[in-house]
């Protein structure tokens, strides 16, 4: 029996034989808490610079001197212990809320299953462990002049979370098992209120509710799930949530929980091999470099295809499911060319980053000019790089003086854009022999890339390069535009699709021989434990290796308990490191040292300690870097990451992104935050700083807008929405623009009217004027006719900028009474345009009343007043830099030269405008444009390129509008 007892889970607190022992001061009640669970003797310096870090060392000294005193019952009860140089505790007169929760929990671990599960031997001791759960460690309490002690104060309190919310999760399974559904709840509803973002708790409440026949509650936990995600997070569900749902609504309920079998000590099977599984010892050394086994078909064919490169080059694409060894394979290629001379470029995708625009390429080409590649580039034209410093700044300053890049809305500036990048890649990648282009986990790629890939691959025919790509299966599925994009490369030859599937057993045998010499039949149990998948037997052969695992006990975790392992090795670094870690995990998969520091809130020095630390461990490992640029920084793999980062406390993780939002918005040194915003927004939505998000993410929008990466803008536009930006009419305005151009009318008109709905009256002239424009392409004339009114009205007596609107509108009015025959009133619209632009001297206006006029004067066989017209539509609209008035004034050449008999003239124009309207992504004219061009060369007698741009007519039209509703209007766009 104690007498002594020391609780530290929830409010500290002492009792000797039943009596509460009062303390006098924080700091003793430190001291007995860190002494207990420490568990052994420490020095009276290293106490007191503990406790006293401000103090030097002989105030130090005294002031633990006083504090011992005042725990001077303490000692003359015998459970504190202390002479001249140092101070411990009767650990074995002492009972410990701590100790025995931990007791508790190892005890189960003797049961003989996989740690993750649960017999009916442990509930009894997780149920005690739970019970002894009162509160956090120590909570309440902390040392406001010690960061040392409420440092380790708050690794072992969150040690503790960790495993309480095991234990409560294991107990809520078991009871579940024995159908004590009312019991398994409340362990499961205690589980989900330690983090309530967790999915994996609502999921087993959702389930248990699900199989005590409570289906309502089932189905409120999963609107709960939604609501809550929604509101912290701004994201919805998992798909395995939502699937669990769907099976709830359906009736179709996952299988009930069972226990697990006890096998105590005595009941298990011996051996019976008289072959050692391995060396008794548990310190297994482990050989260095594992070998690349069971690859040795895909090998000869990386080889081969590299091997074949001539004037032309070759796509490999590796895929298979995650943890299959894409990346391992892909990088020992890498590696292998790269030693006979070939230049790599490579760069991973990652998940939640699809919103970066061009990020991927960014990256890689960063890197390889970060390792001299400038050198390289010195001879390309100023053009060239100015084009490419779209992406890549720095290159600007290798032709000092030259003019930047056009605008990307001039005539072919996205195919330009395009051209020079990849000019620049090339240049970086020139041989002999052939460079790689390595892009992994395409799979997570934004838009803009997939189509800067799109190009670079079509165009493979006279370039010796080598593109290696690799993608989960699973991630990218039919009809996905990767598999379109394969598909197209293979029908020219230039493909080659390796997919992986799992190791055989020979092949785990290889490996884990030469990982861990005599290894007898280790390899044999391994092939079976992993199912032959590369990532899981990677993480058993690390756990052996770092003695986490000892490969003479029976039970080992199986499969499914990876991330027991990872935490297995996560329990080996200190404090500092952990800390590291954890705000490494928030930057992402990878990181650089400032801004992980900074994030950290550890000095250079301790950062620098923790980040060789967690190599050493095989957590982290430390990748190229810029030359100047601050070292950098990959997890092993991102299971690890997400591990540590689910297991972070949500207050910490707040603060850890908050600090990453402030430190990468450092780095923009001045300048606009550009690529960086979307990144930034993303840290402080994380943070909880909704306010900050929504700006970071309205300019993240704009940056992507800027290059023409509509679909990405369109994304981070309504997370700014969503977060509450205080300008949500610009927002919707904007979110209404770019749907127009896709095509997507519905939505745009959603986008409109909610913009609409808060506007005052100046600006709601403006939005009316757009959503009649809408209504207008949909071919839906009456209601375009009632919104042009309304825009008319809400104009009232305009003046200023405001004549200049009103000319625009009688402009488009005018294009409208025109699709509808009547000529008069489209002529009278027409006229009063341009008297108005004329007035005002507005430029944008003034081009689209001479584009009108052309129209209607071609329509009415006066060539020369058509062609007068529309040549200074043009005109004009290149002075203003408009894009939109360029390609309709182009487009509307190109039929007066048709009709007038000058068929090159009108090719050219027609093909000029189609590039001009590509880079702007107005899919609707596009089509119009290709439907015109296929006119045009059947005219001339080309055939198999008619045909080619009706093809491509047919497919944009089919995706105008709304997909299920015929809408032959639609297609009969020719002029605007």
């Amino acid at each position: 029996m104690f007498r002594t007892s020391i609780s530290l889970l929830g409010a500290p607190r002492i009792e000797h034989d039943g009596v509460p022992v009062e303390v006098d001061t924080r700091k003793a009640i430190a001291l007995a808490a860190y002494l207990a669970v420490t568990k052994q003797s420490h020095t009276r310096d290293a106490l007191a610079g503990l406790l006293w870090p401000e103090y030097n060392q002989s105030r130090a000294r005294a002031a633990l001197r006083r504090t011992l005193s005042s725990l001077g019952k303490a000692r003359a009860e015998g459970w504190l212990h202390a002479d001249r140089e140092s101070v411990d505790l009767a650990n074995d007169a002492i009972w410990v809320d701590v100790t025995r929760f931990h007791d508790l929990l190892g005890a189960c671990k003797e049961h003989g299953h996989p740690e993750s599960e649960v017999c009916p031997e442990c509930l009894p001791p997780l149920t005690e462990a739970v019970t002894l759960y009162r509160d956090d460690f120590m909570a309440g309490f902390g040392l406001r002049d010690s960061v040392t002690f409420d440092d380790w104060q708050f690794f072992q309190s969150e040690s503790l979370r960790r495993e309480l919310a095991g234990a409560l999760e294991r107990l809520a399974h078991g009871r579940g098992a024995l159908g004590e559904w009312e019991v398994a709840i409340v362990h499961a509803r205690r589980w989900l209120a330690m983090d309530t973002l967790h999915e994996p708790a609502h999921r087993l409440l959702m389930a248990l509710y699900a199989w005590s026949d409570q289906r309502a509650a089932a189905l409120r936990q999963y609107r709960e799930c939604v609501r809550v995600l929604g509101q912290e997070l701004s994201v919805a569900p998992l798909e395995e949530t939502t699937l669990l749902y769907r099976a709830i609504q359906e009736n179709d309920l996952p299988p009930r929980p069972a226990l697990a079998e006890y096998r105590s000590p005595a009941r298990r099977e011996p051996v019976t091999s008289t072959e050692p599984l391995v060396e008794k010892s548990r310190d297994v050394p482990r050989s260095p470099g594992n070998p690349l086994v069971g690859r040795d078909p895909e090998w000869e064919a990386l080889l081969e295809s590299y091997r074949a490169i001539g004037e032309g080059g070759h796509v490999v694409v590796v895929e298979g499911e995650a943890g299959i060894g894409k990346t391992r394979l892909a990088e020992e290629f890498v590696a292998s060319v790269s030693a006979a001379g070939a230049i790599a470029v490579t760069a991973r995708c990652y998940a939640g980053e699809k919103n970066l625009a061009y990020g991927p390429f960014v990256e890689g080409l960063s890197a390889a000019l970060g390792r001299g590649g400038t050198d390289r580039l010195k001879g390309l034209p100023a053009g060239s790089l100015q084009e490419a410093a779209r992406l890549l700044p720095d290159l600007a300053d290798l032709s000092p003086g030259s003019p930047p890049a056009p605008p990307l809305d001039t005539p072919g500036a996205r195919s330009r854009f395009f051209g020079e990048v990849v000019r620049v890649l090339l240049t970086v990648l020139d041989g002999p022999p052939p460079g790689v282009l390595f892009l992994d986990d395409l799979h997570w790629a934004d838009d803009a890339s997939l189509s800067l890939l799109t190009y670079l691959v079509r165009r493979l025919d006279n370039k010796p390069l080598f593109v290696l790509l690799t993608w989960r299966a699973e991630e990218v599925h039919e009809g996905h535009r990767l598999r379109e994009l394969l598909a197209e490369t293979r029908r020219s030859g230039r493909a080659t699709t390796l997919i992986l599937g799992r190791l055989a057993q020979a092949s785990v045998e290889e490996l884990v021989g030469h990982a861990v010499p005599s290894a007898g039949m280790l390899g044999s149990r391994l092939s079976d434990e992993t199912e032959g998948l590369p990532l899981f037997l990677t993480e058993y052969l690390t756990a052996i290796e770092k003695g986490g695992l000892d490969p003479g006990d029976e039970a080992w975790t199986l499969p499914g308990g990876v991330q027991d392992l990872l935490r297995t090795r996560l329990l080996t670094i200190g404090e500092t490191a952990g800390q590291v870690l954890a705000a490494a995990a928030v930057v992402g998969r990878s990181f650089d040292f400032d801004t992980v520091r900074a994030a950290s809130g550890r000095s250079e020095e301790e950062t620098l300690t923790a980040l060789e630390e967690l190599t050493s461990r095989g957590l982290i490992r430390e990748v190229g870097s810029a030359v100047g640029a601050a070292p950098a920084y990959d997890f092993d793999h991102d299971k690890l990451r997400t591990l540590v980062y689910e297991e972070t406390s949500l207050a910490r993780k707040r603060l850890l992104h908050r600090r990453a939002a402030v430190a990468l918005a450092g780095q923009t040194r001045g300048r606009e935050a550009d690529s960086l915003a979307g990144q930034i927004a993303r840290h402080h939505r994380l943070a909880g700083q909704d306010q900050e998000a929504a700006l970071y993410h309205r300019l993240a929008g704009d940056y992507a807008r800027s290059l023409h990466a509509n679909s990405d803008a369109i994304t981070h536009y309504e997370e700014a929405l969503a977060l509450g930006h205080p300008d949500a009419i610009a927002l919707h305005e904007a979110i209404g623009d770019l749907r127009t151009r896709a095509g997507e009318y519905g939505a745009a008109l959603s986008s409109y009217e909610a913009a609409a709905s808060s506007a005052g009256q100046g600006h709601l002239s403006v939005l009316e004027h757009k959503i009649g424009n809408v209504h207008a392409r949909r071919g839906e004339r009456d209601l375009a006719r009632s919104h042009y009114e309304s825009a008319l009205e809400a104009l009232g007596e305009p003046e200023g900028g405001a004549a200049g609107e009103l000319a625009r509108l009688y402009a488009d009015w005018s294009l409208l009474s025109h699709g509808q025959d009547e000529r008069d009133e489209a002529t009278g619209f027409a006229r009063r345009a341009l008297e108005l632009a004329e007035g005002t001297g507005d430029t944008k206006s003034l081009a689209q009343a001479h584009n009108m006029l052309g129209i209607l004067a071609g329509r009415s066989g006066d060539q020369e007043a058509a062609l007068r017209h529309l040549e200074e539509s043009l005109d004009l609209a290149e002075a203003l830099g408009d894009s939109d008035a360029k390609v309709a004034a182009l487009n509307n050449l190109a039929l007066a030269h048709e009709q007038g008999g000058g068929p090159d003239e009108a090719l050219r124009l027609a093909e000029t405008a189609l590039a001009l309207c590509v880079a702007s992504g107005d899919r609707h004219r596009e089509a119009a444009l290709h439907n015109n061009l296929a006119d045009l060369l059947h005219a001339a007698g080309r055939e198999q390129e008619s045909m080619t741009h009706f093809k491509q007519a047919v497919e944009l039209f089919a995706e105008i509008g709304e997909r299920d509703e015929l809408q032959p209007e639609i297609w009969k766009l020719v002029e605007w």
